[in-house]
């Protein structure tokens, strides 16, 4: 049974991968809100990652930081508190929670640490240069911080298109966009959380234990192929 901490699991994507590891792992859930799930394997701490203490957690196998943001607007729209906030929760978040639980880690089975980017490094997409720039960070960080940890923890991201989860539901809140947005996609689909939970089962597991500084595109096809 690993020890994983999870950061933003009581909502979407992060309540998915939640889900899925607590049947065969203990999870430590950390967010501003509980999630739901009651579970015996499951301890959540309320709390805010950017301006609250950390607890301390003496081991820990697999880190997984879940926040993120859809911050859409025209580039004239956004303000530069837009852009330092979307880098605060996808960055600076990351980077604090790394920095608390690197040691623990170290500690770790197999330890590994697994952060979340978006479609929108890859695929230059109107509205998204305040959430592209950050999550563009995401990416760097990855990449710099596996090389530095080679030889003891492992590192890698997922990069989703939309997925259904509440932070999208503003652009997935009607069948009409649903289907606009499923034939955006070549694959004619978009993503569920529990598609993203399965590749990160797979990222924090013993079979991906040569991978590391990587990021997984899962597009549905969007930034891979034009049709």
């Amino acid at each position: 049974m690993k020890n994983i901490v999870i950061i933003g699991g009581s909502k979407g994507i992060g309540n998915a991968v939640l889900l899925q590891q607590l049947e065969n792992n203990f999870v430590y859930n950390l967010s501003r809100s509980a999630p739901e799930n009651i579970h015996p394997n499951l301890k959540h701490f309320t709390v805010d990652v950017l301006k609250d203490e950390l607890p301390e957690i003496e081991t820990v196998d697999t880190l997984i930081y879940c926040p993120g943001s859809i911050n859409l607007k025209p580039f004239g729209n956004l303000s530069i508190e837009d852009f330092r906030n979307d880098f605060e929760i996808n960055v600076i978040g990351a980077v604090k929670t790394i920095q608390k639980y690197l040691a623990a880690l170290k500690k770790g089975n197999n330890p590994s640490i697994l952060l979340f980017s978006t479609v929108a490094v890859k695929l230059g997409m109107p509205f998204h240069s305040s959430i592209a720039s950050a999550k563009a960070g995401v990416e760097g960080l990855v990449k710099s911080l596996g090389a530095e940890l080679a030889s003891t923890v492992r590192i890698n991201a997922i990069a989703p298109t939309i997925t259904e989860t509440s932070l999208s539901s503003n652009i997935l809140r009607n069948e009409r966009m649903k289907e606009n947005m499923i034939q955006r996609h070549p694959m004619k689909d978009y993503l569920q959380p529990n598609e993203v939970a399965q590749m990160a089962d797979f990222l924090i597991s013993e079979k991906a234990k040569s991978i590391s500084g990587q990021i997984f595109e899962m597009d549905y096809g969007i930034v891979t192929f034009k049709i």
